[in-house]
């Protein structure tokens, strides 16, 4: 099976290339295909002919999306817009990484796929437009949503917290922010579910469970064994230029109902990280 990974070299994509590594895989970023080119796109996958494409390529520094609106919208609706034209056109299935940033955050029980849609967000208008635009151009598409993602490659809140309390005694984290943290290893694992599936459609995929930041937060010291003072603030105390959803709690039902294999929760895959992170990092000190 040949598998085609857009953002391949991101967060998410690091995994999905250890996670795929038996399968032979066509690994792009930003500068081996640019996918705002609808042209070129197209060329590149008629050429390459996979038998599958995941798109995990976004733009995700959120606060700038707020002042580069054109280049994520070219990103996160256009990309994704391409790619599906492309992927119809050579009957393949495209896999496309969305976020909880599509809904408002009013709603304070656990999201289903199905509820009202209101991003409040640069970043969730365009990236709910990329939604839009796979739904009108192919039959053949797994929209995943996920939330609050964290991995070993690139930047995340939980490295950011545990690098803050090397030069810290106190730290001040929202605690009226709800979500599900999820482990960017365990999203890839869930991925390979879809390989062989024609269960086609939107999902809601994160780890089990739910939290504010401040909760995360004095559990990541936790199970670190840190010792920092972690002080609770309010949204309104801890202005961004970009909106966040107050409540974003994704329900998996769907995914589970679907028969695809259950995520594990949050704290578990937390201690599965910590474990690796810990690792890399006594590996570099020597």
């Amino acid at each position: 099976m040949k598998i085609m990974i857009t953002g391949a070299y991101g967060m998410l994509g690091s995994d999905l290339r250890e996670v795929l590594k038996n399968f032979e895989l066509i690994c792009t970023g930003s500068k081996d295909l640019d996918i705002t080119d609808e042209e070129k796109v197209m060329e590149f996958i008629s050429e390459k002919s996979p038998d599958l494409v995941i798109n995990a390529a976004a733009y995700t520094a959120v606060d700038d999306c707020e002042t580069h609106f054109d280049e994520a919208y070219a990103v996160n609706a256009l990309g994704p817009k391409n790619l599906a034209i492309a992927c119809k056109s050579i009957d393949v299935p495209l896999v496309h990484i969305s976020t909880d940033y599509v809904f408002d955050g009013s709603k304070r029980t656990p999201l289903i796929e199905t509820d009202n849609l209101g991003p409040q967000s640069a970043y969730g208008k365009t990236k709910l437009e990329g939604e839009k635009f796979i739904q009108e151009n192919t039959d053949k598409y797994f929209i995943l949503r996920t939330a609050w993602l964290y991995g070993l490659h690139g930047n995340n809140f939980v490295k950011t917290m545990l690098e803050l309390a090397e030069t810290h005694d106190e730290i001040t984290v929202v605690n009226d922010q709800i979500g599900s943290p999820t482990y960017s290893l365990d999203l890839a694992v869930a991925i390979t579910n879809l390989l062989h599936s024609d269960k086609y459609g939107i999902y809601h995929v994160t780890n089990e469970g739910a939290c504010s930041w401040y909760d995360f937060a004095k559990l990541i010291f936790e199970l670190s064994d840190v010792e920092v003072n972690v002080i609770p603030v309010s949204t309104e105390e801890f202005p961004r230029p970009a909106p966040r959803p107050h409540y974003s709690v994704l329900d998996n039902k769907k995914w589970n109902a679907s028969g695809f294999v259950a995520m594990r929760d949050y704290k578990e895959a937390l201690g599965a990280y910590l474990s690796l992170y810990n690792f890399f990092k006594r590996l570099r000190k020597t």
